[in-house]
C-alpha cells in the first residue's frame, strides 16, 4: 500500500510520558481534594496545570501528523505546565515547614522504582503512618518483591493517599513530576532531531509531489 505524505500519528496512550502525566493529574486531583481548601485558588491552578501537562501531550501527539512544529510546541507547553505544578507542591511544603526529599533519598528512589514497575504497589492495609521522616513511603513494602507486568497507574499509589500524611504525598507527586519531566525533555530532544532530519509537512508534501511527478513511490 502506498504511503502518503502524512506520517503515522496519535497513539499517545502508548507514550510513557503521557502515562506518567496521567498519574500526576489523578494524584493532584486527589491531593487537592483531601488536603487543600476547595475555595483556595491554588486548587484550580494546580489541577489545571496537571491537566495541561496531560492534555498537551495528547494534542501534540494528534497534531503531529500535519505539524511537527505544533507537536514540539505543545510538548513544550506540557513540560512548562508540569514545572509550574512542581513549584506549587514545593510551596506547599515550604510554607508549612516541611522538607523536600533529596532526589537520591531512599524515599525518592523507592518512588522511582515503583513508578518504573520494578516493585509491586503496597498493600491496602489501612495502616496510618504519621512519622514521615522515619517511615515515609517505605513502610509495609518489600523492595525485593517481583514487579507487576501491568501498566503503572494511579491505583498503584492509592494506598499512600489513604495512609500517608500530606507532606509525604506532596513529595511523592514531586518525584512523579520529575520523572515525567525527564521523559518530556527526552521527547522534545527527539522531536527536534526528527524535525531537523525530516522537516515538516511542507517538506514532505514537496517530496511527495516530486516523487509523484517522477513516478516514484514516496516514503
Amino acid at each position: 500500500m502506498k504511503k502518503g505524505f502524512i506520517p503515522d500519528h496519535g497513539g499517545y496512550q502508548n507514550l510513557i510520558s503521557f502515562q506518567k502525566a496521567e498519574i500526576v493529574y489523578d494524584a493532584t486531583v486527589r491531593f487537592c481534594a483531601d488536603h487543600l481548601d476547595r475555595r483556595d485558588r491554588t486548587v484550580d491552578q494546580m489541577v489545571q496545570a496537571a491537566r495541561s501537562g496531560k492534555q498537551n501531550i495528547v494534542e501534540g501527539s494528534m497534531a503531529s501528523g500535519t505539524s511537527k512544529e505544533m507537536e514540539l510546541k505543545l510538548t513544550n507547553v506540557a513540560r512548562a505546565s508540569l514545572e509550574e505544578l512542581i513549584t506549587d507542591y514545593r510551596e506547599f511544603l515550604r510554607t508549612r515547614g516541611f522538607a523536600e526529599w533529596h532526589k537520591n533519598s531512599p524515599e525518592s528512589l523507592y518512588v522511582r522504582r515503583l513508578s518504573a514497575g520494578k516493585i509491586p504497589p503496597p498493600e491496602k492495609n489501612g495502616t496510618q503512618v504519621t512519622n514521615a521522616t522515619n517511615r515515609a513511603a517505605t513502610s509495609h513494602m518489600s523492595p525485593e518483591s517481583p514487579a507487576s507486568p501491568e501498566r503503572i497507574t494511579f491505583q498503584h499509589f492509592c494506598p499512600f493517599f489513604e495512609t500517608r500524611p500530606p507532606d509525604v504525598l506532596a513529595n511523592i507527586v514531586i518525584c512523579l513530576i520529575h520523572q515525567t519531566n525527564y521523559l518530556l525533555d527526552q521527547q522534545i530532544r527527539r522531536l527536534e532531531q526528527d524535525f531537523l532530519k525530516e522537516g515538516g509537512l511542507r517538506e514532505r508534501m514537496t517530496r511527495a509531489r516530486l516523487a509523484a511527478r517522477n513516478g516514484n513511490r514516496f516514503s
